[in-house]
C-alpha cells in the first residue's frame, strides 16, 4: 500500500495525469523519487505519439517536445529557467535563492529555455532521421522503411530521454544531498533515497531502455522487411548509453548547484530533468 502512495505522489507531481494523492510525507516522497523513472517512461511513450504521424522528423519532434511540456505542466522548464537566473546572477547563495523564488524570468532563464528546447527538438529530429537514412537500399524500400525506422528510433530516443530525466531526480534525492532551503519540494524529497536504491533504479532504467530499443528495432525491421534490422546492434545499445551519459550530465549540474546553493530545491530538480533529457537526446542523435 505504501508503494501505491509513492506512485500516486510521483504521478501527481511529475505529470498532469489526474490521481488522488492521499498521503504526503518524506517516506512517500522518497518512494515517489525512486519510481520517477517509471513515470518518465510513460511520459515519453505518450509524448512520442506525434513521432508516429506521417510527418517530417522535425515537425514530429517539435510536436513531441511541446506535448511533453504540456504533460509536465512546464514544471521542469520553469525550474530550469529559475536556476539559470539564480546561478547566472553570480550572487551569494541566499540572494540567488531569492532570485529563483521570483515568478518572473530573467535573461539567463530565457536563454536557457530557448537553447534547451531548440537542442531537444533538433536532437530528437536528428535521432530519427539519422537512423531512417540507413534503412533500405532501393527507392521503394527507402520510402517504406524510412518512415518506420525514423519513427521508431525517435520514439525510443524520447522514451529513454524522459526516463533519464526522472532518474536524475532519484540520484538528486539520495541520502547525503541536502536541501538548499527549509521549505518547498526540495526539502520534502532531499535525502529520501538510499544510494543502493538509486543504483538499483539505474540498472532497471538502463535495462528498460535496452529492451524498449530492441523491441522497437525488431518491429521496425519487420515493417521494412530488412533482414539485417533497421537499427542493428549498434542502434539497440545507443539508448542505454545515452541514458547513462544524460544522467552523468545532470549529476555534474547537481554538483555545481550544491556548491553554489548549498543543496537542492524544486527548481534545481526541474533543471536536472531538462538537462538529462536534452543530453540523452543529443547522444542518441550523435551516436544513432
Amino acid at each position: 500500500m505504501r508503494l501505491v502512495h509513492g506512485l500516486r505522489f510521483a504521478i501527481g507531481t511529475l505529470s498532469v495525469f489526474p490521481v488522488r494523492v492521499e498521503r504526503v510525507d518524506r517516506e512517500v516522497a522518497g518512494q515517489a523519487m525512486v519510481l520517477a523513472p517509471a513515470v518518465g517512461l510513460v511520459l515519453g511513450a505518450v509524448a512520442g505519439l506525434p513521432l508516429l504521424l506521417p510527418a517530417s522528423p522535425l515537425l514530429g519532434a517539435a510536436l513531441a517536445v511541446g506535448l511533453l511540456a504540456v504533460l509536465t505542466r512546464g514544471l521542469h522548464l520553469d525550474g530550469l529557467a529559475d536556476l539559470a537566473d539564480g546561478l547566472g546572477s553570480g550572487k551569494p547563495a541566499d540572494q540567488a535563492l531569492d532570485i529563483m523564488k521570483k515568478s518572473d524570468i530573467g535573461p539567463f532563464g530565457v536563454m536557457a529555455l530557448v537553447f534547451t528546447l531548440l537542442v531537444q527538438v533538433a536532437a530528437l529530429a536528428e535521432a530519427g532521421a539519422t537512423s531512417g537514412a540507413t534503412a533500405g537500399t532501393t527507392a521503394a524500400a527507402t520510402a517504406g522503411a524510412m518512415t518506420g525506422a525514423t519513427n521508431g528510433a525517435g520514439f525510443a530516443a524520447l522514451v529513454t530521454a524522459c526516463a533519464a530525466g526522472r532518474l536524475a531526480l532519484t540520484w538528486a534525492c539520495r541520502a547525503g544531498v541536502p536541501a538548499a532551503r527549509p521549505g518547498g519540494l526540495g526539502a520534502m524529497v532531499a535525502g529520501t533515497v538510499r544510494p543502493s536504491v538509486a543504483w538499483a533504479a539505474t540498472v532497471a532504467a538502463t535495462v528498460a531502455a535496452l529492451l524498449a530499443s530492441a523491441a522497437i528495432g525488431f518491429v521496425g525491421s519487420l515493417d521494412s522487411q530488412d533482414s539485417q534490422g533497421s537499427q542493428g546492434l549498434a542502434g539497440v545499445v545507443v539508448p542505454p548509453i545515452a541514458l547513462l551519459i544524460g544522467l552523468g550530465a545532470a549529476l555534474l549540474l547537481l554538483r555545481h548547484a550544491r556548491r553554489r546553493l548549498g543543496g537542492v530545491t524544486g527548481d534545481v530538480l526541474g533543471a536536472l530533468v531538462e538537462t538529462a533529457t536534452a543530453t540523452t537526446l543529443v547522444v542518441c542523435a550523435v551516436l544513432g
